[in-house]
């Protein structure tokens, strides 16, 4: 039976509500546009119209492959944070709101520096990296990533973004110490990898089978990159500027343990919109 736009999203959000997937009304929305081809104001212009067999087959069959726990990002191949619309693929991490919290931090800081240089270390996406850029006109942005594949993302990203101007992808590891050739920072934002390998096997199906593993194992204890960051990358810091990290639930105090042991003061606890410490920052100190 032929079905309207409306009543084919209307059928796919009670499809996903009835599963529990996670943001139904959104996932509805954006598996029926990236189906049919169509953008967010078409589909509601067009509510009324039919669709096809042809659209119709073709949506559910992104609906059952994301019950069967592919993320909906990886099936439309984009995402959107911070009010960028950015690609996505399975060699990055799929942006997420929590994450707002950390670059809603930084450009608090930043936009009061006026002319700024920024590094997005372990910049999967570039997504916190952009969003920076995006809000704060007079700040340089580099983005900073070891895999060849997440680089290719980032400069898409950039480009897609209009950023080509004042933000670049460079390749760079986060455990090694930074070249000399990056500069000086005013700040440094870093969304590192934190899950203790023994928890990676116990993960969500979409998040264990399906995002890159190099951007989610942070080592035995989840902390391996919080202190390689601090004690090295600090050096690529001017004193007096800050360095904020995204951390996992329960890492909060240990992280800024790891901080303060590395020369960093004034070290604050940002809570996310589920009251979960999320971002910790310091200053490093003047003298270190």
């Amino acid at each position: 039976m032929a079905t309207t736009y409306n009543n084919l999203y209307l059928d796919v959000r009670r499809r996903l509500r009835d599963a529990d997937s996670g943001e139904p009304s959104l996932e509805a929305r954006e598996l029926v546009c990236f189906a049919t081809g169509k953008s967010r104001e078409q589909l509601l212009r067009d509510g009324g119209l039919y669709a096809s067999p042809e659209l119709e087959e073709k949506t559910w069959e992104l609906v059952e492959r994301h019950l069967r726990g592919e993320p909906v990002a990886y099936l439309i191949g984009e995402w959107e944070f911070y009010g960028l619309p950015l690609d996505i693929s399975a060699d990055v991490l799929i942006p997420r709101p929590d994450t707002e919290v950390l670059a809603g931090e930084a450009i608090g800081y930043c936009t009061g520096l006026g002319e700024c240089r920024v590094l997005d270390l372990c910049a999967g996406s570039g997504c916190v990296g952009l969003a920076l850029a995006s809000r704060m006109p007079r700040a340089r942005v580099v983005l900073g990533e070891l895999s060849d594949a997440a680089l290719k993302i980032c400069r898409q990203n950039i480009r897609r973004s209009g950023l080509s101007g004042r933000v670049v992808a460079v390749q760079a590891d986060a455990l090694d110490k930074p070249a000399r050739a990056l500069g000086e920072f005013q700040c440094i934002v870093c969304n590192p990898p934190y899950i203790p390998s023994g928890d990676l096997a116990g993960l969500d199906v979409s998040v264990r089978d399906y995002e890159p593993h190099l951007a989610l194992d942070g080592g035995e204890d989840g902390l391996t990159f919080y202190r390689a960051v601090s004690e090295q990358w600090k050096e690529a810091l001017i004193p007096g500027g800050r360095l904020y990290f995204e951390v996992g639930a329960g890492q909060a105090d240990a992280v800024l343990r790891i901080m303060r042991a590395q020369g960093f003061g004034d070290i604050q606890v940002i809570r996310d919109l589920h009251e979960i410490p999320r971002v910790v920052f310091g200053t490093l100190c003047t003298e270190v």
